[in-house]
């Protein structure tokens, strides 16, 4: 069996390799005119299945590391300065980088092996950029700010900007507060497009090894994200809070500042945390979140609540007719 491009498994078609990882698309299995099919090794058919089983023990996986192969053979290698980018003198770049047109790279900056700078990428000055690290384009990294080794920074995403800090006056007009820490990003860190990540207003702004943020994140000035940690599109993380290791957020999740979020902890959809959740393994949903199971038992009233309010109305009235006839 000969394949030769992927495909989605409900879009299948001869000559492509899919994968069954979701159980809402086994229906498709029968249907797909894909060649090739990885499945769960536990994976049991109900009826004749048209394409080749491949059984892997977590398919999606499976299918992640094959989309990475064909990913570095499409990819095509990239190095040297371009003659419209602008390199200081001051600054270091070792072997094999690439810069692209209009991108630049500020004094007293270091740039390590293989690192990919897309065209107006605007790193400043005393940065560090780790080996191997892409930056795509647009990408703005302020100054004093460190990416380390094998980071994808998506195209428009911002590293360093100024904390949101402001010291209210006498005159009901504020002072700005100088924001003079930075940024520190840590190796295999992957930020989606037009993120903004501010900058401590002292000591730094840490997102941990492994961290995996989504397109459209907010993360304020001091917030530290512990390893490993995944956020959805569209979360706001404010001042000062600390994620642990390991946790996941769902799209459009906020959290307040200030507050200490356990290692584990997950955070559904549109949920705002107001409170510090200390329990490691925790789920919450809601806004202002609670346990993800109470929420969705109560859920279940809230949506029986003009019924509700219906019968208890005609129990009112019930009651005050057998007063009157009394």
């Amino acid at each position: 069996m000969v394949v030769s491009n992927v495909s989605k498994i409900e879009e299948g078609t001869p000559g492509t390799l899919t994968f069954l990882a979701n159980p809402k698309y086994t229906r498709y299995i029968y249907t797909t005119g894909a060649s090739v099919v990885l499945v769960n090794r536990h994976f049991r058919s109900e009826k004749k299945v048209p394409a080749t089983l491949i059984r892997v023990d977590n398919p999606y996986q499976a299918m992640a590391s094959l989309l990475e192969m064909a990913e570095e053979q499409m990819k095509q290698p990239r190095s040297g300065i371009h003659e419209l980018a602008y390199i200081h003198p001051s600054a270091v770049t070792d072997e094999g980088v690439y810069a692209g047109p209009f991108s630049v790279v500020s004094e007293n900056t270091r740039i390590g092996k293989n690192v990919q700078i897309f065209p107006h990428v605007y790193i400043g000055e005393n940065c560090t950029v780790s080996d191997n690290t892409v930056l795509y384009p647009g990408v703005k990294i302020y100054h004093g700010c460190h990416i380390g080794s094998n980071c994808i920074i998506h195209a428009g995403t911002i590293i360093g900007s100024d904390g949101f800090g402001f010291a209210p006056k006498s005159d009901s007009n504020y002072q700005k507060v100088p924001q003079i820490g930075n940024v520190v990003i840590e190796d295999d860190v992957e930020i989606g497009a037009n993120t903004a990540i501010d900058r401590a207003t002292m000591g730094s702004t840490r997102i941990r090894q492994g961290v995996k943020i989504d397109n459209l994140v907010q993360i304020a000035h001091n917030v530290e994200i512990g390893d490993n940690t995944v956020m959805a599109g569209q979360c706001g993380i404010a001042g000062s809070t600390r994620i642990g290791k390991n946790c996941m957020l769902g799209g459009q999740a906020g959290i307040v500042g200030h507050l200490q979020i356990a290692d584990h902890v997950k955070i559904a959809a549109q949920s705002g945390v107001t409170s510090s959740i200390k329990t490691e393994g925790e789920a919450v949903q809601g806004a202002p979140s609670f346990n993800f199971t109470k929420y969705q038992k109560s859920y279940v009233f809230f949506r029986k609540l003009p019924e509700l309010h219906a019968r208890l109305e005609a129990l009112e009235k019930e009651i005050r007719e057998l007063k009157n006839n009394q």
